[in-house]
């Protein structure tokens, strides 16, 4: 085999590549649609909202869970624990985020739904997930998601939990961050 043979081959081989992992964005995407993997839910636009129909005959319990990655120095936690929503009803939640240290600094949320089949029948239809939260120093910030669970929830389920984690946006520089006392007094 000559050299050129081999530069062609080793050329269309890069060129197979970068196209595989271009296309593993969509393919991904499409995963955790299914899934429910990655915090991916349902979506419902403002327009089908107000196409809802109310199952006021059932009740599902959603809970929350809060958590923060211990490179990022804030608190977060629910307003509530629990509430009980009835499939089909727009339902407001409220979480608090403080940054406790003496700096500014970013986090983003990443959510995911539990049981994996709930996924499926919880849309978010308003959320500070996946949006890069910026607290200043000792500021607290209301954070709140709307959401749906879809009338068509299997009857089985009858409890989900929705799960944050912040994490430190990856432009913070953790070893910028490795200086910042947490103020005790938050």
């Amino acid at each position: 085999m000559n050299s050129d043979h081999i530069s062609g081959k080793l050329a269309i081989f890069a060129l197979a590549m970068f196209g595989f992992g271009y296309a593993l964005v969509p393919i991904y995407d499409v995963l955790c649609d299914i899934t429910g993997l990655n915090g991916k839910t349902g979506e419902i636009t403002a327009e089908s909202v107000s196409k809802l129909v109310v199952d006021y005959d059932r009740t599902v319990t959603v809970q929350f869970d809060t958590n923060v990655n211990s490179e990022l120095p804030w608190t977060f936690r629910a307003v509530d624990k629990t509430l009980v929503v009835h499939p089909g009803e727009v339902t407001e939640a409220v979480f608090i985020a403080v940054n406790t240290s003496s700096a500014e600094v970013t986090g983003q949320a990443v959510p995911s739904v539990a049981p994996a089949q709930a996924s499926l029948y919880f849309n978010k239809t308003e959320c500070f997930c996946f949006t890069k939260q910026t607290l200043a120093a000792h500021e607290q910030k209301e954070m709140v998601v709307r959401f749906v669970v879809e009338t068509g929830l299997p009857k089985k389920i009858s409890t989900l939990t929705l799960s944050y984690t912040f994490f430190v946006t990856p432009e913070e520089k953790v070893g910028d961050l490795a200086f910042i006392a947490a103020d005790p007094a938050i």
